[in-house]
């Protein structure tokens, strides 16, 4: 056992609350066919990043213009597959069982997606969510996950981010949070980091000085 206190919770999204591996990988594998590029190059890129960044790394040579148009279609074409996103295992029950104004999400995914594949998954919404319209410099850089520390009123010290990907955990740690790894990414971003493989058996309990205490099994 576990156990972590803070006074705010983050989460990201695609593979912390809901997995949307099959959507996601099959839209990226017809991108990289189409545009003669190694798929497992691209999708070990594109995990925990912003649908942009990961265009640009990969069509360097492509105007601006172009790259938010490709983005663009991408993205929404990411919104109307939403079939076949659920949820990591339990982790409707546990976002609806923390104090509402302590939770936050953030996520390289443009705000119609994120709506779409919660919504699928049957995840609660946030009273804080952060998408990619909201931060300037998505992961591995922190500024999304200071942005919510702000937003939710606490030092960034005080947060427990949870993360499945390098690019997600990096920006945590740099953030100066606390972070637990869901599922198995096991590169360096996780060394030392405590674990889950889902939210069956994760309890959290309000202090008498309103701080957060986080049980992980």
């Amino acid at each position: 056992m576990t156990t972590l206190t803070c006074r705010a919770i983050v989460f990201d999204m695609d593979g912390t609350l809901v997995d949307s591996t099959a959507v996601v990988e099959r839209i990226w594998s017809d991108f990289a066919a189409e545009h003669d590029l190694d798929v497992v190059e691209l999708l070990a890129f594109a995990h925990g990043r912003q649908t942009h960044d990961t265009v640009r790394r990969f069509l360097p040579r492509l105007p601006e213009g172009e790259a938010r148009a490709l983005t663009d279609g991408l993205q929404a074409v990411e919104a109307g597959g939403r079939e076949g996103t659920v949820e990591i295992p339990g982790a409707g029950a546990f976002v609806a069982s923390l104090p509402t104004d302590r939770v936050a999400l953030v996520t390289s995914a443009n705000l119609d997606l994120a709506r779409s594949r919660m919504a699928e998954a049957g995840v609660p919404w946030p009273t804080v969510v952060l998408a990619s319209e909201h931060v300037a410099v998505g992961k591995p850089a922190p500024d999304g996950y200071l942005l919510a520390a702000e937003l939710l009123g606490v030092d960034p010290g005080e947060v427990v981010v949870f993360e499945d990907a390098a690019a997600g955990l990096e920006a945590a740690r740099a953030s100066g949070a606390s972070v637990v790894v869901v599922g198995d990414h096991d590169g360096p971003a996780a060394d030392g980091l405590p674990r889950v493989t889902g939210y069956d058996g994760v309890t959290v309990r309000v202090l008498d000085d309103g701080a957060l205490e986080l049980t992980l099994p």
